[in-house]
Parts: C-alpha cells; sequence; structure tokens
C-alpha cells in the first residue's frame, strides 16, 4: 500500500470528543426533562379528573365526574389550540415528524418555545384525557434541548443534528427504560446517517439516560413478561401475525390522514380543532373510561391475557376511533403508547386461534409487529419489545413478525404515518440508505491521467493561439513548471484574454496554490469543494509539497462512479445456471 494513502474507514476529522462531551450533558439533561414531562401529566390528571394538586400516579378512568368526563378533554383540547396559536405551532402533532422536519430542512435550529411549549401542551392534552403517548412529545422536547445547547457552540448542522437526535432518544430512553432501541429509533428514523459523529454521541446520550432514569423514575422493564419459546411450527402464525400487523398500520395511517383532511375543511380556525377532538375523546371516555390517557396500566393488562375478549374488542375501538380523532385534530401527543395498546389488543383476540404456540406470548408479538409496520422501524420496534419486557423467549417471533409487517408496509404505503405529514408541507424524504458510489471511489480511480498541460515560461500569446481558438479541447489548462512539473495554476480563456500576450503564463499567478484535489480523495469531497467554489474541474497533485501534477478531475468525471452503481441495481444477470442430469452442455464456437 502506499505509505502516502490516508484513507480511513470512518472520517476522522470530526470533532467527536467535543460532541460526545455535549452529548452527555444532553443526555442528563433530557432524562430530567422527560422526568418533569411525567409528573407534569399526572399533575394535570389529578387536576382535571380528581381536583386536587397532586403528582401522584391515578388513572382518568377512576374518576368519579359521571356525563361531566366529556368536558373534561374538550377544556384541555381548548387550552392546548390556545397555546399553539399564541405561542408557538410547532407544538402541533405527534412530535417525530416535527423532529425529522427540523433535522433534515431547518438545518437542526428548535426554538426555546418549542422546548418549554411543548411539554406543557402536551402534559395538558395527556392529562385532560388524550389517548396519546408521552415518547412523542419527549422526542421533541428532547431534541430541542439538545438542538439549543448546539446552537450555543461553533457547530456544524451536521454536528448540531447529532446533539438533536442525542437529546431526542436520551428523553426516550428515559421514558422507556429502553436504551438500545432508542439509539436504533436514531438510525433507522432519525439520523439519516450511520457515522460516528453522530452515532457516538447519540449513544452516549442514551447510556447517561439510562444510569440516570433510577434516580428519577423507576428501574426496571415498564412491562415486565415471560413467555415460553414457540415451536418451529408457529412460524406460519408470525407470517399471518405480520400480515394482519401491517394492514392495521395501514389502516390506521390512512384512517388518521382522512380524518385530518377533514378537519382542514371546517369552516372554523385550526385552533378550535383540538377542542372538537376532545369532544370526541371525552364522548369516548365517558363509555369506555381506560381508553382515556397514556394507558400503560391497559398494556400491561393486554400483555399479560387480564382482559376477556368482549373488554378488549370495545376498548380497542373507542380507543382507536378517539386517538384518530384527537390527534388528527392537531393536539399535541404521541403515537408510541397508542400503537403498543393496539397491537397488543389484535394479538390478545387473535392469540387463542393461532397455531403452533401459547396465546401468551401473541399480544407482545402483534404490539411490536404493529409498531415496526407503523413507523418503518423493524429492528428498533424488536428490541424495544424486548428492553419493555426483558423477555428473551419472545424475540424470534417478534423479529420474524415485525419483518413481514414492515415488508408489507413498503410493499403497500408510499410514505409512513411520519413521513406522510412532513410530505404534506412539500418535503419528500427518501428512506432507503446506502453508501454514496462518490464515497466508495477515489479520485485516482476516475480521473483524467495525463492532462494536457501549458509550460509556466510559455509566452501567453503564443498560449492563446494554440489552446483557446475557436474550438478549444477543454474550457482550463493546468499550468506547470517545465522542471519539476509542480502546478502553478489554472488558465481559462477568461484569464488569458485579461492580460496582454507578451507575458509569460506563469507571471499570471501568485505564489497561493490554487484550488486542488489529491488522488487518495473521495469522490465526494472533491464534488462538494466543486460545488462550494462553483469550479468545473480541478488539478490533481501528488501531494502538497511537491505539487506535483498527476492529473484532472472534472464534474464528468464524477459520473462515473453513478454507472457502476446503475450496473449493480439495475442489470440483472444469470451468473450460474442449475444443471440437470442428462442436460447437454451447449457447444462452444
Amino acid at each position: 500500500m502506499n505509505k502516502h494513502d490516508t484513507r480511513r474507514d470512518f472520517d476522522g476529522k470530526s470533532r467527536l470528543l467535543l460532541l460526545t462531551s455535549i452529548a452527555a450533558v444532553v443526555g442528563a439533561l433530557s432524562t430530567v426533562t422527560a422526568d418533569l414531562l411525567l409528573h407534569a401529566i399526572r399533575f394535570f390528571t389529578n387536576l382535571f379528573f380528581f381536583q386536587k394538586f397532586s403528582t401522584a400516579i391515578t388513572s382518568p378512568a377512576e374518576n368519579t365526574l359521571g356525563a361531566w368526563v366529556i368536558v373534561v378533554p374538550v377544556l384541555g383540547g381548548l387550552i392546548v389550540g390556545l397555546i399553539a396559536r399564541y405561542g408557538s405551532e410547532a407544538i402541533r402533532g405527534h412530535g417525530i415528524p416535527e423532529a425529522i422536519e427540523a433535522i433534515l430542512f431547518k438545518k437542526s435550529t428548535m426554538s426555546p418555545k418549542v422546548a418549554v411549549l411543548k411539554p406543557l401542551a402536551s402534559g395538558i392534552a395527556i392529562g385532560s384525557g388524550g389517548p396519546f403517548g408521552a415518547e412523542g412529545p419527549i422526542i421533541m422536547t428532547g431534541g430541542a434541548v439538545g438542538s439549543l445547547i448546539g446552537q450555543h457552540f461553533h457547530l456544524t448542522a451536521a454536528e448540531r443534528k447529532a446533539l438533536l437526535v442525542a437529546g431526542a432518544t436520551a428523553g426516550m430512553t428515559a421514558v422507556f427504560a429502553t436504551p438500545i432501541a432508542a439509539v436504533l429509533l436514531a438510525v433507522e428514523l432519525l439520523l439519516f446517517e450511520l457515522r460516528p459523529r453522530s452515532l457516538a454521541p447519540v449513544a452516549v446520550a442514551c447510556a447517561v439516560a439510562g444510569f440516570l432514569r433510577p434516580l428519577l423514575i423507576e428501574s426496571g422493564p415498564l412491562f415486565p413478561l415471560h413467555t415460553q419459546a414457540l415451536p418451529p411450527s408457529a412460524l406460519l402464525s408470525c407470517l399471518i401475525a405480520g400480515v394482519l400487523c401491517g394492514m392495521l398500520a395501514w389502516l390506521l395511517s390512512n384512517a388518521l390522514y382522512k380524518v385530518e383532511d377533514g378537519f382542514h375543511k371546517l369552516p372554523i380556525h385550526w385552533m378550535w380543532w383540538p377542542a372538537l377532538g376532545g369532544l370526541a375523546v371525552g364522548i369516548g371516555g365517558y363509555l369506555q373510561p381506560r381508553a382515556l390517557g397514556v394507558g400503560y396500566d391497559v398494556i400491561a393488562d393486554l400483555l399479560n391475557n387480564h382482559l376477556a375478549a368482549t373488554a378488549i374488542a370495545s376498548l380497542l375501538l373507542v380507543k382507536a376511533v378517539i386517538w384518530l380523532l384527537a390527534l388528527g385534530s392537531g393536539t399535541s401527543g404521541g403515537v408510541l403508547a397508542p400503537l403498543l395498546m393496539l397491537g397488543a389488543g389484535l394479538g390478545a383476540l387473535l392469540g387463542p386461534y393461532l397455531p403452533g404456540g401459547e396465546p401468551a406470548v401473541w399480544p407482545l408479538v402483534f404490539m411490536a409487529a404493529t409498531l415496526g409496520g407503523m413507523m418503518r422501524a423493524p429492528v428498533m420496534a424488536v428490541v424495544f419489545a424486548f428492553e419493555l419486557t426483558h423477555d428473551a423467549n419472545a424475540l424470534l417471533p417478534v423479529l420474524a413478525t415485525a419483518t413481514v409487517a414492515y415488508a408489507f408496509t413498503v410493499i403497500t404505503m408510499d410514505r409512513s404515518i411520519l413521513t406522510e405529514k412532513i410530505a404534506r408541507r412539500g418535503h419528500h424524504i427518501y428512506r432507503e440508505y446506502g453508501i454514496d458510489p462518490l464515497e466508495r471511489h477515489s479520485v485516482a480511480e476516475v480521473m483524467t491521467h495525463a492532462p494536457h498541460t501549458i509550460a509556466h515560461d510559455a509566452l501567453l500569446a503564443d498560449v492563446v493561439s494554440t489552446h483557446f481558438h475557436d474550438k478549444p479541447r477543454h474550457r482550463a489548462y493546468p499550468v506547470v513548471r517545465s522542471d519539476t512539473g509542480a502546478l502553478v495554476g489554472m488558465l481559462d480563456r477568461e484569464g488569458a484574454a485579461s492580460c496582454p500576450g507578451a507575458v509569460r503564463v506563469g507571471d499570471l499567478f501568485g505564489v497561493n496554490l490554487p484550488l486542488v484535489a489529491l488522488a487518495d480523495e473521495t469522490c465526494r469531497a472533491v464534488a462538494t469543494r466543486l460545488a462550494v467554489h462553483g469550479a468545473g474541474r480541478l488539478p490533481v497533485v501528488a501531494d502538497m509539497q511537491s505539487r506535483r501534477l498527476i492529473g484532472i478531475i472534472s464534474h464528468s468525471d464524477l459520473v462515473k462512479p453513478a454507472l457502476g452503481l446503475h450496473t449493480e441495481e439495475l442489470e440483472r444477470q444469470t451468473v450460474r445456471r442449475v444443471r440437470f442430469f442428462g442436460e447437454r452442455r451447449a457447444d462452444v464456437g
């Protein structure tokens, strides 16, 4: 290998230590923020449903308000609408799409208002009975914390993104005690890259949140569970379950945006929509009180098969309807907890009829698969299910079912419940990731070797007549020293026409080295340099000391890696063909 080859597996110039150190602080602050949000939800639950000032854990289903319970979510929705209109419209929605939008289209900048108003509005919305989870709001709030801290340092947008995602995933870790799943959420949904500069800060922030969580919230899995391992015959049931979970994800996602479209047709300001959604929540809560609020207690009962089939069916119907109407109204709340409940409920209903294993495992399997299919994050869903329950026996069926649900939604849905919202704002997100072909190839592989050059001691008049006639071969030529081959500069028609013809070409350039490329640089690095400086080509030198010219690279050269990608992705061929006994080999020649 060339001893001067400076290529690495990863970018060694990123300020990894700085980002990771800041991310550790972000992780701690996001954990505190998550704890404050959970306390806010409990406070408003006690205030709205029991008329007392307390942060004790209570369920809105235990209220004694009678028909007056219908009014409570309406009041909460009205307050959220006022906060959104006169505070910040960014608090509307379920959090994750807004975080993605800030990452991709707002240079990972979020306002201080979001960090304060989002948890407040979410606490009011959920505390007044809204059928949401706390994870969406904390993802956005934690992201705002990371973004705000990053804005106080001299960072790039990409570095700020790492801190935003670190705050978001640390908040999720604090709520659910799922640090590894949170990192996978970052990889599959938020980072849009897999680089040390982003992965390390996110992982450190989640680890910090995981260690600090027991000091503020509680330790152990949120839904401890132990099921028996399934036999091989259960694979067919996993396939069936995966399709059903995919269908549920498809149904819920499409229904949500139908509801949202319906609200947009109303002849009233959007500020009033959450109150209308709250009316649906109140009626549903009057008919089925356990459909109100986050519902972690209901999820635990479903996973442990503590509910009768008729109770599950009515609960799921009411929960799905009020969740769709409330979320479609533009209030503030998350999607994970409702999806967990709906998926677990479907599994509890269908588990006894699926062959190949005990019914107890299917609520967990359906829960994780619905989440993986809806959010298009199957690996995250598998690990999330394990960290929520610590049930290792369920890992294999969850993996199979979540993968099938994921494949089903990829085939049947153009966008997920998260990206559809962003697309409706005019931004399309392509979520298939791969190594950029410009990253895979070096300058030496695509550059033009032995380019036409101009000697530094040539007369400008002679160069104009030989190189810049009516049909020049190139738009610009490298100028090199005749004795050493060292690069002096690049000469184009405009530069040649701006000086008298009696001067030597080398006299047109100063002592500063012109913009160059090195042979072992990636094509992506050079493409970026060309774009930043508005150049069409760069001379390639052996090293910065000798400045010896060895080639030239232009826009047309940077297209070459795409040809290899085209061959890999689109050109089909049979490399080997199975031969059967008695089949004769075709004659050659």
